[in-house]
């Protein structure tokens, strides 16, 4: 009687082989249709969703058009051509603050222009409009009006290099003028809290004589060492040196 033969996989092969050369291939032709199925149903569920939604995603698109398109004209067709007048409605009152005339630059600065006061309500929302209650405050400030300076100066919104520096230090002379001087105090640090070798120095040192007359010896003496270290060149060095001696035996 013949024995049956035991079939034994080669080693290497996998389990299903058994001998069909195209196993493999039809394996691989199995997956694929499937990937091919997954597209198709993905494509499917895709537009199945743009008809059932289509009104909402078309109404979502118009809005961001419309929303995108106004503030373009805002931007291009009223904001623009207002910042452009109010430039250049500016230049008399620009002249008559240089001249030190800062009741005529604030008001009426001659040539039928605007002052500082008409362009900030007439040109609101534009570079020109921001500029102007800087410049209003620090006539304010000059005129002796203090508390309208700090509430010019609050609407200001300073953005280079310079007018932070004076703006905060505006603000601190205008609130020592009130004795408001714990306010001064902290106007007086963040303009100190700078790097400008004429601007820095000048507000270090009004910070050091409020900290003196406050009592404030220590704070004082770190004011007027920082002037003598950081800026040795200033006009402020000079009675950062004489203050620096009294205030380290006093400290």
């Amino acid at each position: 009687m013949a024995k049956n033969k035991q079939y034994i996989r080669p080693k290497g092969q996998q389990a299903g082989y058994r001998g069909n050369p195209n196993a493999d291939n039809q394996n691989q032709e199995n997956d694929g249709d499937d990937t091919l199925v997954d597209i198709v149903e993905v494509k499917e569920q895709a537009q199945d969703f743009f008809e059932k939604n289509q009104n909402l995603i078309i109404g979502g698109l118009a809005v961001l058009l419309l929303l995108i398109g106004g503030y373009l004209a805002y931007k291009y067709a009223y904001i623009a051509p207002r910042e452009k007048a109010g430039m250049e409605s500016m230049y008399k009152a620009e002249f008559q603050f240089k001249q030190d005339s800062f009741a005529l630059a604030l008001t009426n600065p001659g040539e039928g222009m605007e002052g500082f006061l008409d362009i900030i309500d007439n040109y609101s929302g534009t570079k020109a409009s921001n500029l102007a209650n800087y410049y209003a405050g620090i006539s304010y400030l000059n005129l002796g009006q203090f508390e309208a300076a700090i509430d010019y100066l609050n609407d200001y919104s300073a953005n280079d290099d310079i007018t932070p520096i004076t703006k905060n230090g505006s603000m601190g002379d205008a609130h020592a003028e009130l004795g408001n001087l714990d306010q001064a105090l902290s106007f007086y640090k963040k303009a100190a809290n700078s790097d400008n070798e004429f601007l820095t120095p000048y507000y270090l040192n009004k910070l050091g004589v409020l900290n003196m007359k406050q009592g404030n010896n220590a704070e004082a003496l770190n004011n007027y060492q920082r002037i003598a270290d950081d800026y040795p060149q200033s006009a402020e060095a000079r009675d950062a040196k004489k203050y620096i001696p009294m205030l380290k035996s006093t400290s």
